[in-house]
């Protein structure tokens, strides 16, 4: 999959120049859940019919977080992690668009006229929801009376769960609230991020439960804090392990951010300085303050056990 950098107007850039007629798929995506997916795949099945490519267009910063959102600083999804879900689903095409002030103020006119047309879009796929334009003026409907012709517009319905729509908001009000396994069935997958082991404190070790201290790379959504069962990835081998997200609570007071740290079991390599994938499998427990080392000792023993039992 190529990915591109781009800005507003695209009209501008010599990148393109060579581009060809393609299928475009427009959103956020954060979190590539499965009514994304059911936009994705569209374009891809539609890009496969024309045989020409099937492409993304996506923005960064999350354009709620430039709106002065604070919740969308941390994302479900970061960029990196965006690629890769791309690829895997088979995009052809990722542009990720600088989403600022003047982008923000742009007429939806403006948008298709130097954005879209430029990029010989051939075919858009959109979501039902989808706006574009300055105060979010552009819908589905702007967006085929804007296109005179010249591309195809197609409009996925909403995605539903359980009787629910499928969205970015209830995968993270499932994650902020401990409700991991329904989090997981939005997204169609385990929520997980990337990180780098770094050293930490030691005391996992001294109490016979060594943990790999899991620094972010980017500005994943932590879930809520507690103890999981989990599956953590690096150098391209799987293990299963049992994490803990929080504070410290028992030895621990002023921490300035959640600490992440894995105990992976039958494993005693050395990983420090090496890049982790976490998937968050089960929700175990909300993370508590114990009256001492051998009370916290005897419950994670009991997590331990438990997330076996779940991994297994």
């Amino acid at each position: 999959m190529q990915s591109l950098e781009l800005g507003y107007p695209i009209i501008s850039q010599s990148n393109l120049s060579n581009m060809g007629p393609q299928v475009l798929a427009i959103g956020d995506f954060d979190g590539v859940h499965l009514g994304h997916q059911e936009v994705i795949k569209r374009a891809i099945h539609t890009a496969e019919g024309l045989r020409i490519p099937a492409s993304i267009m996506t923005f960064h910063p999350h354009p709620r977080q430039v709106l002065g959102q604070c919740k969308y600083v941390q994302l479900l999804t970061p960029v990196e992690q965006k690629k890769r879900l791309m690829e895997a689903l088979g995009v052809d095409n990722m542009y990720i668009v600088s989403f600022n002030n003047e982008l923000m103020k742009v007429s939806p006119s403006e948008f298709v006229e130097n954005m879209l047309v430029p990029m010989k879009v051939n075919t858009v796929i959109v979501g039902f929801d989808f706006t574009f334009g300055h105060l979010g003026a552009g819908t589905p409907d702007t967006l085929c009376e804007l296109a005179q012709g010249r591309f195809a517009v197609e409009v996925i319905r909403p995605f539903h769960q359980n009787g629910s729509k499928v969205s970015s908001t209830w995968v993270r009000e499932h994650l902020l609230s401990g409700n991991l396994e329904q989090a997981n069935a939005l997204l169609g997958r385990p929520y997980s991020l990337n990180g780098i082991v770094v050293h930490g404190d030691g005391r996992g070790k001294t109490i016979g439960f060594p943990t790999a201290n899991i620094d972010l790379l980017d500005p994943f959504l932590i879930p809520t804090l507690g103890v999981y069962a989990a599956r953590v990835t690096v150098d391209g081998q799987t293990y299963n392990s049992v994490m803990n997200v929080g504070n410290k609570p028992t030895f621990e007071s002023n921490l300035e951010k959640p600490t992440l740290e894995a105990h992976l079991f039958d494993f005693s390599e050395s990983i420090y300085g090496k890049e982790v994938t976490v998937d968050f499998i089960s929700y175990l427990r909300p993370e508590r303050k114990f009256s001492g080392v051998t009370e916290l000792i005897a419950q994670i023993q009991r997590d331990a056990d438990q997330a076996k039992l779940l991994l297994a």
